[in-house]
C-alpha cells in the first residue's frame, strides 16, 4: 500500500514542478507584453506584480519537486562522512528538523491565506488585486512541500521494517 502511495505522490510532486514551469512562462510572458506595450506606447497596469506573484507561486509549488529530486542544496558533507547508526540518526534528524519547519510554515502560509480572504486586502499595486489570489499558490506550495519532507520522512521508517 505504502508503494501505491509513494509512486502517487511522486506523480504529484512531478506535477508540481510542471505547474511552477507554467508560472515561470507566464513571468515571461509578462514581461514581454510589459516590455512590447512600452514600445507601442501603452501601458498595462499591474504586470509587474503579477510577475512578483508567479515567481512566488513558481518557487513555491517547485519546491516539493525539487525536494524530491535532490536539487535542493543538502548539506552532504556531514552525510557523506557518516556511516551506518550515524548516517541513519543525522538523516533522521535533519527530515525531523525539516518536516517541523516546512509544517510550520506551511501552517503560516495557510493562516496568512485565510487572513487575508476574511480581511478582504488588497495589493499596493496599480491594480489592487485580492491579495488571496496570488497567496493560493504559495500556501498550496507550502503543503505540497511539507507533504514532501513528511513522505521522506516516513520513508526512513517505512524502508527499515521493509530490509
Amino acid at each position: 500500500m505504502f508503494y501505491k502511495i509513494d509512486k502517487f505522490l511522486n506523480f504529484f510532486y512531478r506535477y508540481s514542478g510542471y505547474i511552477a514551469s507554467f508560472f515561470l512562462i507566464l513571468i515571461l510572458v509578462f514581461i514581454v507584453t510589459g516590455i512590447a506595450s512600452r514600445v507601442f506606447g501603452f501601458y498595462i497596469r499591474g504586470l509587474t506584480e503579477y510577475s512578483g506573484y508567479s515567481l512566488a507561486t513558481a518557487s513555491f509549488l517547485a519546491l516539493a519537486y525539487t525536494f524530491n529530486e535532490n536539487g535542493h542544496i543538502r548539506i552532504t558533507l556531514f552525510l557523506d562522512k557518516a556511516e551506518g547508526g550515524v548516517l541513519r540518526f543525522l538523516s533522521i534528524w535533519c527530515l525531523a528538523i525539516s518536516t517541523f519547519f516546512s509544517g510550520f510554515l506551511a501552517f503560516y502560509f495557510i493562516k496568512m491565506w485565510i487572513v487575508s480572504i476574511q480581511l478582504g486586502e488588497r495589493s499596493q499595486g496599480a491594480d489592487e488585486i485580492l491579495l488571496w489570489i496570488p497567496q493560493t499558490g504559495v500556501a498550496i506550495g507550502a503543503i505540497i512541500f511539507f507533504v514532501c519532507i513528511l513522505h521522506n520522512f516516513l520513508k526512513l521508517f517505512i524502508k527499515k521494517h521493509n530490509d
